[in-house]
């Protein structure tokens, strides 16, 4: 009995494939891992060194940097979907049917964020924090007014009516 208690035979059987193609099959996937480790030890690099280099500098919008790494996120992309959604096995013309539309929709999804959002938060920021200081410290100020004198507030509205002192 199997270790997983069912009555299917092993993989070695079900993979219908021999020794040294398993081989090649596995040799394939530690290239892509090693392929995604080279890239993703490049962004990290990259982003620890972004500011020596000038590419995060204060004031700046880093839109190199970016641009760096938005292009090396979609180069992993492409390549995890041509390794493992088995892309990479069909023909030119079906693969660029797939990615080109995939690559322009997040370049777009970029420029909508960059271009439309992004100047817009930035101009407002300041004011928008300052309106929300300004609200919570009137809210906080309010509140602790309210409690001080709760129950002397209590008698001033008697039957809906304001009675003044």
């Amino acid at each position: 009995m199997s270790e997983f208690h069912d009555d299917y035979p092993s993989y070695e059987l079900l993979a219908h494939h021999s020794e040294e193609a398993g081989k090649q099959k596995r040799k394939k996937l530690w290239m892509v891992f090693w392929i995604m480790l080279g890239i993703t030890l490049a962004e990290l690099y990259i982003g620890m060194n972004a500011e020596q280099w000038g590419l995060q500098a204060a004031g700046k919008s880093g839109l190199t940097l970016k641009g760096i790494f938005i292009t090396l996120t979609l180069v992993k992309a492409a390549y995890i979907v041509l390794s493992f959604m088995h892309l990479g096995d069909e023909n030119r013309f079906f693969r660029y049917t797939i990615l080109v539309p995939f690559c322009v929709f997040v370049l777009y999804l970029v420029a909508l964020v960059d271009l439309s959002e992004g100047p817009y938060s930035r101009e407002g920021r300041y004011e928008m924090e300052h309106n929300v200081t300004t609200q919570d410290h009137s809210t906080k100020t309010h509140e602790a007014g309210a409690h001080a004198g709760g129950a002397h507030d209590a008698g001033k509205h008697e039957g809906g009516e304001h009675h003044k002192e």
